[in-house]
């Protein structure tokens, strides 16, 4: 993949899966979550090239900015590809649900803000999602509330909490997503697939809502 994101004025930066979930699994700044953020709010049509590389890393250093690029290419966060991305992201939250039945293996699944309210449903019954939307909101806290326990004391690098079955298998599941200022809560209900384009799609449609607050 190292060749594929050379700065070749045909080529349409994409995000993949993993590097939307790094942009916003954590509020913590860094080089390569400002890049992946103006990617994910970027044009569309806007193709690769060292003014919008310089643009997107938020450097003058060319040097800097094609480092991070590559990196982030290695990690397979993010590709060059020769067709432009056609997906909307102007979805309402009526038309979310699309998105959020595929990232469950039961095709449950809501997006609720911090203060407990849920704004898009699949699968789950109304009274349901307001009480799953009300149990994000005290999951978030309670994962902020003993942050550093978790990643200091316990080295656990991830900010998602479940609930599992005896063998592991994840039955409902709390991702915190950090979009711009604000604080979205994604639950799932059976096992998650994020690893999906239907992931990065929800991704930027947040980003473009909210990414700007």
């Amino acid at each position: 993949m190292e060749s594929t994101l050379s700065l070749q004025s045909n080529l349409y930066p994409k995000i993949t899966p993993a590097g939307a979930y790094y942009a916003v699994s954590n509020e913590t700044p860094s080089a390569s979550r400002t890049l992946l953020y103006a990617l994910l709010k970027a044009d569309p049509s806007d193709v690769i090239s060292s003014e919008r590389v310089l643009a997107w890393a938020d450097t003058s250093d060319i040097n800097t900015a094609l480092s991070l690029l590559y990196r982030l290419q290695r990690l397979e966060f993010l590709y060059g590809d020769e067709y432009m991305n056609t997906d909307d992201v102007n979805l309402t939250d009526e038309q979310l649900p699309q998105l959020l039945e595929q990232l469950s293996s039961t095709g449950k699944a809501l997006l609720a803000d911090e203060n407990g309210l849920y704004f898009a449903n699949s699968g789950f019954h109304h009274e349901a999602a307001e009480e799953l939307g009300i149990l994000a909101s005290e999951v978030a806290n309670m994962e902020n509330n003993h942050r550093l326990l978790i990643r200091n004391n316990l080295h656990i690098n991830n900010s998602a909490w479940g609930i599992c079955d005896p063998s592991g298998q994840s039955e409902l599941t709390f991702f915190p997503l950090y979009v711009g200022q604000t604080k979205l809560i994604l639950v799932i209900g059976g096992m998650p697939d994020l690893n999906k384009e239907a992931f990065v799609t929800m991704v930027k449609v947040l980003y473009h809502r909210y990414g700007g607050h």
